[in-house]
């Protein structure tokens, strides 16, 4: 098995085993305004937006490219004022300690959410069920489930920031239980393999804490007991230890396609790379910046040619800058 073969994720065939180049999978996009995270964020809401997306998709078909929407629920990880919304909404009213930036670059401390009622919860579900129809026929390929980085499905798994007293809480299984609810849902409506899922055990990013290691193991052993009789298209983990125990007894669990991504705060190698899939760590290995800067990654990463480097300046600049115009190898 190489990087750069082919294989099958779900229902779609992938040129090579790089997710973002053989699989593209797109940025946190929101599923509804309640839910929308940062100022100039996507979302797959509106007929306009979907009819956006649709391009997209065309776009990357014509290179036979595959892609993914990747839909995020950000929960608390946001304010009022930038989502337009009355409330914001989490498992529990527990605020993150910190500030978030607004459009005009003003920063406010994060508000504090609204804690979902039992009831609400096929609400917040049923917007995501929504967003997969939405994102499909509009010609994308699949989506991507947001359970990570602490963001609202991510909320649910942690003990610190879901402190429920119903069935969504309480105990790793009840905390694991909307999470298998959206997954179920999604993929009766778009069809399971044309549904992936992202998480990040121990990640420990934006007040969603798991730090206590057998806690945190009953939580995603839990969640992926229940993800694997739906066979989903992949299970993308995000975890500094990919080879480690942990990772590897979920890759079991889980029994399908599964993709790794060690970057918490360093960037992916090629070395990196071809070491995941060649010692069958994983099946695909996620990348983000570089696949920024190089839009001919795998071509570089094939040759042993050099790369560009991330213009950090022009990230998350909202225009073309720093996307569409580092240059590819010549000759």
């Amino acid at each position: 098995m190489s990087l750069f073969s082919p294989t099958t994720v779900g229902a779609v065939d992938v040129r090579n085993r790089v997710s973002g180049i053989g699989l593209l999978v797109t940025e946190g996009v929101f599923p509804s305004d309640e839910s929308r995270a940062y100022p100039g964020q996507p979302g797959i809401v509106t007929d306009a937006q979907a009819a956006g997306w649709a391009k997209v998709a065309d776009a990357v078909h014509a290179e036979s490219g595959t892609v993914f929407i990747q839909l995020m629920n950000s929960g608390r990880v946001t304010h009022p004022l930038i989502t337009g919304t009355d409330r914001i909404v989490a498992p529990s009213a527990i605020a993150i300690q910190g500030e978030t930036r607004l459009a005009d670059g003003t920063k406010v401390d994060y508000a504090v959410p609204h804690a979902l009622e039992t009831s609400e919860l096929a609400t917040v579900r049923d917007e995501f069920v929504a967003a997969a129809r939405r994102a499909v026929d509009a010609g994308l390929d699949g989506v991507e489930l947001h359970s990570a980085n602490g963001y609202l499905l991510h909320e649910f798994l942690s003990p610190t920031s879901n402190q429920r007293t119903d069935e969504y809480g309480g105990s790793p299984e009840a905390r694991a239980r909307f999470v298998i609810e959206v997954a179920q849902a999604v993929a009766a409506e778009i069809g399971a393999e044309r549904v992936g899922i992202r998480i990040s055990p121990a990640h420990n990013i934006q007040d969603v804490w798991e730090t206590d290691d057998a806690e945190t193991r009953a939580t995603y052993e839990a969640l992926v007991t229940g993800l694997a009789p739906l066979g989903l298209a992949y299970l993308s983990v995000l975890h500094a230890d990919p080879a480690g125990a942990l990772i590897q007894d979920l890759r079991r669990a889980f029994g399908g396609t599964f993709i790794i991504n060690s970057g918490f705060s360093k960037v992916t190698t090629r070395e990196e790379a071809v070491s995941v899939v060649e010692d069958d760590i994983a099946d695909l290995i996620a990348v983000g910046r570089p696949a920024i800067a190089n839009p001919d990654l795998v071509t570089r990463w094939e040759q042993g040619a050099e790369e560009n480097e991330v213009d950090q300046a022009s990230v998350y600049g909202g225009g073309e800058r720093g996307y569409t115009d580092y240059p590819v190898l010549q000759g």
